[in-house]
């Protein structure tokens, strides 16, 4: 199905790595123009160079700290000197996870966590506001988790900003709704990132497990954290990227105010 993204004019914030850097070079594949926001410029170029060889006719990477109001009208201040609209706008950035009780998470922590997770899709929905409402179409997809579900130990402060974001989106798109703008959230389960990656390779109950067999991380998650796969196996966030892919696209007209379960299987009727 063709998903009208041919040309469309796409920001991914968060868009150098994990499901932003997937989600991002989907859009690629699919002819879109695409904006990427994420601090490290090398990064940034990488990613640049990858999202022209895949057919983006044009690229826009701004250094970007999302948790900085200024930078963030900075940057899109640069895509409406560019494009003049925005069609879609995905927010994929979120916290790190503590792995420790919600007791041993400092103040800051708790704060950062919600920065990040929740308030830093907040800034970059403000700041394309006008962009997305000159276009001719507009779509909002943010990444929550599964976990804002389904608590496990060492997730409260992650858990909770991504639960935020969640009741955030419905609100927006409440809000939204005049404009024709459809706000969804999508919710993964385990995908192999490279937070993830990082995660097992700091905890000594993970050793021995091989990021790339994607059956063992899920068996690994699961004894971890209760957390189960009916496909029994972790995703690869390019399995991700294709729903947030639609829901961004103008394929998507009557959905609006969901929140998205893509997790292989959970026990989540809704």
């Amino acid at each position: 199905m063709d998903l009208g993204l041919a040309g469309a004019a796409v920001c991914v914030q968060g868009g150098t790595q994990g499901m932003g850097y997937a989600t991002a070079k989907t859009f690629a594949s699919e002819g879109a123009r695409v904006a990427v926001l994420a601090r490290d410029p090398e990064r940034l170029d990488r990613a640049r160079a990858e999202l022209l060889r895949l057919g983006s006719p044009d690229v826009i990477t701004v250094p970007t700290d999302v948790t900085d109001r200024e930078s963030v009208d900075r940057a899109f201040a640069a895509i409406g000197a560019r494009w003049g609209e925005l069609n879609s706008l995905v927010c994929a950035v979120g916290p790190e996870v503590s792995d420790v009780a919600w007791t041993e998470v400092s103040d800051e922590q708790w704060l950062r966590a919600y920065d990040l997770g929740a308030v830093s899709a907040v800034r970059c929905a403000r700041a394309a506001l006008d962009l997305l409402r000159r276009a001719e179409w507009a779509r909002i997809v943010n990444l929550s988790a599964m976990s804002a579900r389904s608590q496990g130990y060492g997730l409260a402060e992650y858990s909770a900003a991504k639960a935020a974001l969640a009741s955030i989106t419905k609100n927006l798109s409440l809000e939204l709704a005049p404009d024709g703008i459809l706000a969804n959230v999508v919710s993964p389960g385990t995908y192999v990132t490279e937070q993830l990656r990082r995660h097992l390779d700091s905890l000594p109950s993970a050793r021995g497990v091989d990021a790339e067999d994607l059956k063992a991380v899920m068996a690994w998650i699961q004894d971890q954290y209760a957390v189960r796969s009916d496909l029994g196996r972790a995703g690869d966030p390019m399995e991700i990227a294709a729903v947030i892919c639609l829901l961004a696209s103008r394929r998507n007209s009557y959905t609006t105010g969901a929140n998205i379960n893509v997790d292989g299987g959970s026990a989540f009727f809704a």
